[in-house]
């Protein structure tokens, strides 16, 4: 069963500008499914899964562009790196748009040989597991998400109990409408899966068994101020080693670092990142919660709910081929705001709260950015209330099913 994806529409437009398209993401998020799902029936596809199509376009790139013309759909293209600069030659012999499709799951070498040899004629675009809209076919109306847009936006209303089931869960759609039936089994294939496709491509990975601690250890701290020193400590690794690591986790699109917000105007900010888990089913899995029931209960259920908000902010943005100014605020004296957009200069607050009762003293965090000397746009606090609710000038409750 297919599940329409927020992209179609901007894939189109991308098809009708750029001669090359590359969709990215992590493994088994649907992006082939899609791209196939919309090639028509000119376009050719190929996979450089097979080894005799990769072996082809690794040693005569040529050829293997003279078997299959554009335009086609080449699938997995980082591990035919010598192919780019052939794309390129075709393509400046012929300005047609939507020539080549491509997919990839890494961005290390891929991304580098992407800006060499195609800069300026591919449009990159990411894809990330099913959003909450696309699961309840409303992906047509996603917007990427501000406060300012939350008022537009209305979703569902899920429960508790379905809203954990779903943050267990994850965003794969083999688990929503594919074969996948058991999660463990899934997830379980998945990480073996990404072992030894993604981990032994992009780096030296000597003990799999201590790199899967640390995968293990990243999940425990998902929503966490990043400490590279205590989780070299925890896994028994160097920091060097750890830093190696995360890089790893982040160019195959596990995870994701959000940045402090600094300004030139104050100095009292911390400098380090927040790290978050792009698939809270993933993680869940990673930190061994067998059921929707014990990880509602449990002491990851706070940082999960934050994970799976601030996945949903993501795909709202990148689903729509945007990119966010996203931050969070920490000062010296441990005063916090989640989630910091900011946009034409204007600075706009997010709380993540794991309450269905909004209360108005949520909000007065918000007040320390009057020091930044910036606008303060509309805000809003993300939590488990039925409907929107003002708490305050200009901030809003917003239901995580609105996102």
């Amino acid at each position: 069963m297919y599940i329409k994806r927020t992209l179609e529409v901007t894939i189109g437009n991308i098809s009708n500008q750029f001669p090359v398209m590359l969709l990215t993401g992590p493994r088994q998020v649907g992006k082939t499914t899609l791209l196939r799902h919309l090639r028509g029936e000119d376009r050719r596809y190929v996979t450089l899964d097979d080894l005799t199509a990769r072996a082809l376009a690794n040693e005569d790139p040529a050829l293997f562009l003279h078997t299959y013309p554009p335009p086609v759909l080449i699938d997995e293209v980082q591990y035919a790196p010598n192919l780019l600069p052939y794309i390129k030659i075709n393509v400046d012999a012929s300005t047609h748009p939507g020539a080549f499709w491509l997919t990839g799951s890494q961005q290390f070498q891929m991304m580098k040989g992407v800006s060499e040899s195609l800069a300026g004629r591919v449009a990159v675009v990411n894809l990330l597991g099913l959003s909450r809209r696309e699961l309840e076919r409303e992906g047509h109306t996603s917007v990427p998400f501000l406060p300012t847009s939350a008022r537009a936006g209305r979703g569902g209303v899920p429960n508790i109990d379905a809203l954990y089931t779903l943050i267990w869960t994850g965003g794969f759609p083999a688990l929503h409408a594919g074969p996948a039936r058991d999660r463990t089994l899934f997830y379980s294939s998945y990480l073996q899966t990404y072992l030894q496709r993604d981990v032994r491509d992009l780096a030296q990975v000597g003990d799999q068994q201590v790199f899967v601690r640390f995968v293990r250890a990243c999940a425990a701290r998902t929503a966490q101020l990043l400490n590279l020193s205590e989780l070299a400590r925890d896994v028994d690794v160097s920091v060097k080693t750890a830093k190696a690591w995360l890089s790893i986790l982040e160019a195959s699109f596990q995870v994701a670092l959000v940045q402090p917000y600094h300004s030139n105007v104050t100095k009292r900010l911390v400098k380090t990142p927040k790290l978050y888990f792009l698939d809270t089913g993933l993680c869940s899995y990673l930190t061994q919660w067998t059921s929707p029931e014990t990880l509602a209960a449990g002491a990851m259920a706070g940082p999960l709910f934050e994970t799976y908000v601030f996945a949903e902010i993501l795909k709202s943005w990148w689903h729509n081929m945007r990119f966010p100014n996203l931050y969070y605020y920490r000062d010296k004296n441990s005063k916090e705001i989640d989630f910091l957009f900011e946009q034409d200069q204007t600075l706009y607050p997010v709380e993540v709260k794991r309450s269905a009762s909004p209360r108005r003293e949520w909000v007065r965090i918000f007040s320390v950015l009057n020091a930044l000397g910036k606008n303060t746009g509309h805000g809003a606090v993300v939590c488990m209330c039925n409907e929107l609710t003002r708490l305050g000038h200009r901030v809003d409750a917003v239901p995580a099913a609105w996102i």
